[in-house]
């Protein structure tokens, strides 16, 4: 935008100070506290480029959280802004019940063509929370659909200071007390496992001499409960709002072998970890495993759309396949399920990682350097670092 451009539309719009009043009047901004946000003077980010926002007095700042863990190759993309151009050009939106549209199709075969292997269906909807609650509710389905007789199998296990979304199904499997005890009564009944913490080990232990015994109330929960367990859900490799909580090596694996020896459904919450975060396009992959459900959103889209998905196997499809009368479909949806312009976008995001731009091999010597400044660091000590760093590039 030129300069005289910019003049022109700042005279056009309504100022920072009309924009900040309207904003403490009509806006209420989630997990802020009003009183507080209008005694101060908030930031009204306008444009954006690359790795940097700008407000609307033209100040730049830092995106040092990537906006939430969503823009993934910088603000006005080139590639993703003309993906969107064209497919505006087109349809911006029609239903998916009972319709489908080009780009969530071919959306649907990259997806599975990049995911953990085994996981061949793909179910969209609007943001991680869905797509965890979407996860939840295939889960309970699918056990009364295709195998009935293993009994009521209607709740999940979840590790505590996990953090799954904010709608109902998902804060159920949630255990951060700010963000959800109040909401306690609302809440269906699951069962919770502590979680690996190498820094602050609940059990008092030093990885790796330790064997991961955390592992033990993991198989402890599952036995004593897998008849009615419908689903083990988890955040792969990290969890992320409890603080960035790394899993020591070779803890996923287990967990997904214990989840086959007592025959409950692995759900993994890629939402956050998904499209590279850990240096892999899944956190999945650094133990080669592939769960039975996997939730993805976030990074999707490339920071520019709202979009999720739930990927899941061919045998839990098959378990909702059924003439007409037997009401065995998935009665679940969204209205902007399957959005074209959403999933053209997602298209774009995927050709930018792998025929582009090389995202993952270009993300290797960043982490290396990450974890070389954390061992030299005083901060934390350098066992506690060599864990995430072993972590995050799935060392053995």
């Amino acid at each position: 935008m030129t300069h005289d451009a910019c003049l022109r539309a700042m005279a056009q719009r309504p100022s920072t100070r009309q924009l900040i009043n309207w904003d403490r009047r009509y806006l209420w901004h989630p997990f802020t506290q009003m009183q507080e946000w209008a005694q101060e003077e908030p930031l009204i980010i306008e444009r954006g480029k690359g790795s940097y926002l700008i407000d609307t007095e033209g100040r730049k700042y830092l995106d040092g959280t990537s906006s939430i863990w969503v823009n993934l190759h910088g603000h006005q993309h080139p590639v993703l802004n003309r993906a969107l151009k064209t497919q505006l050009d087109k349809i911006a939106h029609s239903t998916f019940l009972g319709l489908t549209n080009p780009p969530a199709i071919e959306l649907a075969r990259e997806l599975i063509r990049i995911a953990p292997k085994g996981l061949t269906r793909v179910f969209y909807s609007d943001n991680g929370s869905t797509a965890v609650e979407i996860a939840l509710k295939m889960a309970v389905q699918y056990w009364q659909q295709r195998h009935p007789e293993a009994g009521p199998k209607n709740t999940f296990l979840h590790l505590k200071l996990a953090y799954h979304g904010d709608t109902i199904g998902a804060v159920s499997v949630g255990n951060i007390a700010i963000f959800h005890s109040r909401f306690k009564p609302l809440l269906f009944p699951t069962v919770e496992a502590e979680p690996p913490h190498c820094y602050r080990c609940p059990l008092q232990l030093t990885y790796p001499s330790c064997r991961m015994a955390c592992l033990e109330p993991i198989e402890k929960a599952l036995k004593s409960h897998h008849r009615e367990l419908a689903g083990f859900i988890i955040e792969p490799l990290m969890q992320a709002a409890a603080g960035m909580i790394p899993q020591p090596a070779g803890y996923l694996k287990h967990i997904r072998e214990l989840c086959t020896k007592y025959d409950v459904l692995l759900i993994a919450d890629e939402v956050a970890t998904g499209f590279g975060r850990t240096g892999k396009m899944f956190a999945c992959e650094h133990e080669n495993i592939a769960p039975d459900l996997m939730a993805v959103s976030k990074g999707l889209t490339g920071g520019y759309m709202p979009l999720a998905a739930t990927l899941t196997t061919d045998e839990i499809y098959r378990g909702f396949l059924g003439t007409y009368d037997e009401f065995k479909t998935f009665f679940h949806g969204h209205s902007f399920t399957g959005n074209p312009l959403g999933c053209a976008l997602a298209l774009a995001n995927l050709d930018i990682f792998k025929n582009r731009n090389n995202t993952e091999a270009r993300l290797q010597p960043k982490i290396k350097l990450l974890a070389r400044s954390f061992v030299h660091s005083s901060i934390l000590p350098t066992w506690e670092t060599s864990v995430s760093a072993d972590s995050w590039q799935g060392s053995n």
